[in-house]
C-alpha cells in the first residue's frame, strides 16, 4: 500500500452495478458548462459518478450536492485548506490512526476505522483530525470509486474528557454539516466504540448537529464489547482493537505512505474550489449556508 495505488479506471467502476453510465457523466458535463463559479476543468469523471451515485441517480439533486460540496470546501478552510501530505499535516496524521479497512460491513458498505494513537492531550487538535479523515477518505474513493455505503467507525478507546475539552465547536457543526449534506458517500452507519462513562457529554456536543437520520444509525458499543462484529468481521480490525488485520502502527505507516505517495492527487484536488465571484446571482457566505439552507439536497432520496 505504500506504493502510490492508482485511481480506479472509469472502466473498471462502469462495470459495477450502479446503473451509471457514460451518458449520465455527459449530461452533469454539459450542465458544469453552465456553472462559471464551479471548478470545472478540475473535475473529473469519477467525481461525477461519485455524486450521482451518492444521490441515488437523481440529476437534479446532484447537482445541488456537487455544487455545494465545492462551496463547502471552498468556505470550511479549517478543513480543506492547504490539504497536502507535507510538514504540518505529516505531523498531524501521526496523532490519530484513519484505517480505511480491507474488509467490508455485512451490508457491502465499505469501513473506515478512526481513533487515537497519540493520546497526549496537547498533540490533539480536532480541526486537525477530521481534516486528516477526510483526506483519507477522499483518497480512497479515488482509489476505489463508489460503495454501496459507507460505515465510520470511531473507537473511543484512550480518550478522555480532557480530549473532549478540545473539540470546537464550529468544526463540529461545519463536519457534520458536511458529511450529511454534501459528502459523496451514502452513509449507512457511525459507530462508536469502547463508549466512555463521559459517552453522554459527547453525544451532548454532536446531537445538535444530526439530523435524525444520523442519530438513528448511530450505535454505542461498550467498553470490551464485541457487539461491533453483528456489523463487520471483527477479524478485519487492526490486532490491538481485536481483529486480525496490522497492529496500528503499522496500518498507520501505510495510511501516511500512501497520502505520500499520492501528493500529486491532494495538489489536485485543492483545485476543485468555487470562485464566488462568478456565481450566478450573489456569493455564497458561511452565514447563507448555516442560516438559508432548510432541509436536506440529500433528503430527496430517490432509489
Amino acid at each position: 500500500m505504500s506504493q502510490a495505488v492508482k485511481a480506479i479506471t472509469l472502466e473498471d467502476e462502469y462495470k459495477k452495478k450502479t446503473g451509471i453510465t457514460p451518458e449520465d457523466v455527459r449530461k452533469m458535463r454539459q450542465w458544469l458548462q453552465t456553472q462559471p463559479h464551479l471548478p470545472r476543468d478540475h473535475l473529473t469523471d469519477l467525481d461525477l459518478i461519485l455524486v450521482y451515485h451518492c444521490c441515488h441517480r437523481s440529476m437534479e439533486v446532484s447537482k445541488q450536492v456537487l455544487d455545494l460540496n465545492c462551496t463547502l470546501r471552498t468556505l470550511f478552510t479549517n478543513l480543506f485548506k492547504d490539504r497536502l501530505p507535507d510538514g504540518r499535516t505529516l505531523v498531524s496524521m501521526k496523532v490519530p490512526l484513519v484505517l480505511p479497512l480491507e474488509v467490508r460491513a455485512y451490508d457491502d458498505s465499505a469501513v473506515i476505522y478512526c481513533r487515537l494513537l497519540d493520546y497526549n492531550t496537547k498533540n490533539f487538535i480536532f480541526q486537525e483530525a477530521i481534516k486528516i479523515v477526510l483526506m483519507v477518505i477522499d483518497l480512497w474513493q479515488y482509489q476505489s470509486g463508489t460503495w454501496p455505503g459507507l460505515v465510520i467507525v470511531i473507537d473511543l478507546d484512550k480518550v478522555t474528557l480532557s480530549h473532549l475539552a478540545r473539540l470546537d465547536i464550529q468544526t463540529v457543526q461545519q463536519f457534520l454539516f458536511y458529511l450529511q449534506e454534501a459528502m459523496f458517500v451514502k452513509l449507512q452507519g457511525l459507530h462508536f466504540m469502547n463508549a466512555p462513562s463521559f459517552m453522554d457529554r459527547l453525544l451532548m456536543i454532536l446531537k445538535p448537529f444530526m439530523k435524525k437520520e444520523l442519530i438513528d444509525m448511530m450505535v454505542i458499543h461498550q467498553i470490551g464489547s464485541k457487539t461491533i462484529g453483528k456489523y463487520l468481521p471483527i477479524e478485519g480490525l487492526p490486532k490491538q482493537a481485536g481483529g486480525e488485520y496490522k497492529p496500528f502502527e503499522e496500518a498507520q505507516a501505510d495510511v501516511i505512505a500512501n497520502a505520500k505517495a499520492n501528493y500529486d492527487y491532494f495538489a489536485e484536488e485543492n483545485k476543485k474550489r468555487v470562485v464566488e465571484s462568478l456565481r450566478p446571482g450573489k456569493p455564497k457566505t458561511i452565514t447563507d449556508i448555516f442560516g438559508g439552507i432548510e432541509g436536506s439536497f440529500k433528503k430527496l432520496e430517490i432509489d
